[in-house]
């Protein structure tokens, strides 16, 4: 059987891509179980995807694992995210170093538990040399959070006399967020069927394509990441500009080439 993945243009593929990773609830209650059954099942969702993405050449691969909104969750849906995350952390690592997946987190970390805290230093340190696939797991992480955070350290910089406010401008922000070493992502995909970005890199995704499906996360696998990436490349990216401007755009560049 032939796979989407034949059909993708390897040349043109989204250099970061980003993922809300909805449904893990829906998904156990369909089934007759508690929501943790579907996290548990949604760690395999997220091995198939991340092993897709280094295995075609994606850059960046983000993970919207766990909002500053999900501490308001149930305690034993929090405690039980915790433990999941630490052993899967674990048992991952080794994985990753074999795939040359580098680890990175964003997200307000010292709200995690101590054990969590610890386990995600070492992670980061095991993978720190690797060179392929960045990983990034949006932990504890909301965009009104970062951009808080942001404006504040701004603010500490202009005060101690380190940044002029005359100086700031539409590229000062981007520096001071927890993905300055990050490229925005090109393709934003969320399952479950729900359509909002849940306050999910809203500086970053300015000019992302959005990418809905009603696909719940913990049945999300290699061919529905191809799907989205074939309809990614299908979508012409303006960025404010005219049709007319790109092709000119692209007819000057390839007259250039020659």
């Amino acid at each position: 059987m032939e796979s989407l993945k034949d059909k993708i243009d390897l040349q043109r593929l989204p250099r970061h891509i980003a993922i809300i990773m909805d449904g893990n609830g829906r998904w156990a209650r369909e089934r007759g179980e508690d929501r943790l059954f579907g996290h548990y099942h949604g760690v395999e969702s997220v091995r198939d995807i991340v092993e897709a993405s280094a295995e075609l050449g994606v850059g960046y691969l983000t993970l919207y694992a766990f909002s500053t909104e999900n501490w308001d969750r149930p305690e034993y849906e929090v405690m039980g995210l915790m433990e999941l995350l630490v052993d899967t952390i674990r048992k991952e690592v080794p994985t990753l170093n074999k795939n040359n997946i580098k680890l990175h987190v964003i997200g307000d970390v010292q709200m995690l538990p101590d054990y969590a805290k610890e386990e995600l230093k070492e992670a980061l340190h095991l993978t720190s040399g690797n060179k392929g696939l960045n990983l990034v797991m949006a932990l504890s992480y909301s965009s009104r959070w970062e951009i808080t955070e942001a404006i504040k350290s701004i603010a500490a910089d202009v005060e101690s006399g380190k940044l002029e406010s005359k100086n700031i401008n539409s590229e000062t922000l981007p520096k001071y967020l927890t993905t300055a070493s990050i490229p925005d992502p090109e393709l934003m995909i969320r399952t479950s069927g729900e359509y909002r970005i849940s306050n999910f890199l809203l500086y970053q995704l300015a000019y992302a394509e959005l990418y809905f499906t009603s696909v719940l996360w913990p049945d999300f696998r290699k061919e529905n990441l191809y799907e989205a990436i074939i309809d990614f490349q299908s979508r012409e990216r303006r960025f404010g500009k005219t049709s007319d401007q790109l092709r000119q755009e692209i007819k000057a560049e390839s007259q250039n080439s020659l």
